[in-house]
């Protein structure tokens, strides 16, 4: 059995949130994946992210680092939780990766 460490798991789900903004076929198909995984209410907050880093919104430069922060800590709350969801949001997570490398390479 693979032990996951939890935070890693939320890091990495968060920064490839915060990088598939721009794409919208795999940022609705993440939040699809993760409203499904997650609940509505975090369907609901990713777009809450999509219009913060929209480029149209005035944004610092560090919005990104923000966004990505809020969603790290969204999600290792929800981990203390709901343990059992690590290993479907770490698959999700390497799925979803490959797709977004695939689509900018």
């Amino acid at each position: 059995m693979q032990v996951l460490h939890h935070p890693r798991v939320a890091w990495d789900m968060a920064r490839l949130i915060v990088a598939s903004v721009p794409d919208d076929e795999l940022f609705d198909w993440l939040g699809t994946e993760l409203g499904a995984l997650l609940g509505p209410d975090h369907a609901g907050s990713l777009q809450d992210t999509r219009q913060r880093l929209q480029p149209w919104a005035r944004t610092t430069p560090d919005a990104a680092a923000v966004e990505a922060g809020r969603w790290r800590v969204r999600l290792e709350d929800l981990l203390r939780t709901r343990p059992e969801i690590a290993e479907p949001l770490r698959s999700l997570s390497v799925i979803a990766s490959g797709l977004h490398r695939n689509r900018i390479g």
